[in-house]
């Protein structure tokens, strides 16, 4: 499929995922921000939620109330990110990053942590859609 507007609002459209519709609503704010919207998706899979890029998920109070609203859905992509690496524990995902001592996630740091993998695994799940991302994701 072509990377278009249209073909990222008919996957808005075709969706059930809140958290779907969430991130194809970033995708409309940033679009006019690059001549190649290819950069919509590659700067954030390239640097990260972390890098600031993503303005609505800075702060921990938003990171924290975007992780509440999304949880299910995080917790589903984190399982299968988990199943599909073989590494069972967010500590060996995450690495040093993971607070071990909040294994459930519980506090600001660690719902921090999966605002932003729920964020990126879901940009990048839209992405796939798009021929000209696949050398990217």
């Amino acid at each position: 499929m072509k990377l278009t507007l249209t073909n990222v609002k008919e996957i808005k459209r075709n969706t059930d995922s809140p958290l779907t519709r969430r991130v194809c609503n970033y995708v409309f704010s940033r679009w006019g921000d690059y001549d190649d919207k290819k950069d919509v998706f590659t700067d954030v899979l390239n640097y990260g939620c972390q890098s600031g890029i993503v303005g609505e998920l800075i702060y921990y109070s938003d990171t924290v109330r975007f992780y509440k609203q999304h949880k299910e859905e995080i917790n589903s992509l984190l399982y299968t990110a988990m199943n599909g690496t073989g590494i069972y524990s967010p500590s060996g995902l995450f690495g040093d990053k993971w607070d071990k001592e909040d294994p459930l996630a519980q506090d600001t740091y660690n719902q921090n942590l999966l605002a932003w993998f729920g964020f990126e695994e879901t940009l990048r799940n839209i992405g796939c859609n798009f021929e000209t991302l696949n050398n990217y994701i």
